[in-house]
């Protein structure tokens, strides 16, 4: 890169599975125009696929075994210190299964993003593909969150839809769904690297304005 370019805003993700989101953006961040780059992932799995993404894009990895820390203020002390070597401008959780104490949210406050597979506020937490189901929704989806120290209950900034057939298990939900995942995070990220959405007290702020729902993709 020559000295007179700007430093692209910095990308760090955390995973604990198969690591399609972390694929998604950075097939995203390939793209000539994107105005981000994905630096690192952070894992708290040691055996991840998502790590082996992550060598195949020859990005950098640590992880952070959960299962060697005593408590959950313990285990985010490390894992706040690993990030801290960064210095990311956005840290994007993707599939990130454990839940962030306020320490760890409060350290990195309004540089954290969130992707869960709800219409929020509907079925914060787990087997929402299914809790969807059960009470006959026609239609079901993704959020996308900034992260505060409430379970699944920061600001929402973007949501996608699918439609919820009448066959369709929790399985084929979560297919549905997770192809709404792979194609809003990557928007919702570049946005945030281009400086249009903030978090405010309790809200997104979206070019300077207060977001008073969050944008809406229709299924199709």
């Amino acid at each position: 890169m020559k000295a007179d370019q700007p430093t692209l805003p910095k990308i760090l993700v955390l995973a604990s599975g198969s690591g399609t989101n972390f694929q998604a953006l950075v097939d995203a961040s390939r793209e000539r125009d994107f105005p981000g780059q994905v630096i690192a992932l952070g894992c708290n799995q040691p055996k991840a696929f998502a790590l082996e993404r992550a060598a195949q894009a020859n990005i950098e990895t640590f992880v952070v075994d959960h299962k060697g820390f005593g408590s959950r203020d313990e285990f985010d002390a490390a894992l706040i210190a690993h990030i801290l070597r960064y210095n990311p401008d956005v840290i994007v959780l993707a599939g990130f299964m454990r839940i962030l104490t306020p320490s760890f949210v409060q350290a990195f406050r309004g540089k954290l993003l969130n992707i869960h597979p709800s219409l929020l506020p509907k079925y914060t937490g787990l087997n929402t593909h299914q809790r969807a189901l059960d009470a006959g929704d026609d239609t079901h989806g993704v959020s996308i969150h900034f992260v505060t120290e409430e379970l699944d209950g920061g600001p929402v900034i973007a949501q996608a839809e699918v439609t919820v057939a009448p066959d369709d298990t929790s399985e084929t939900l979560a297919e549905k769904v997770q192809r709404k995942e792979h194609l809003l995070y990557p928007i919702v990220v570049r946005w945030f690297c281009e400086g249009r959405i903030q978090l405010g007290s309790d809200f997104v702020l979206f070019d300077g304005q207060v977001m008073k729902t969050p944008m809406r993709l229709p299924d199709n």
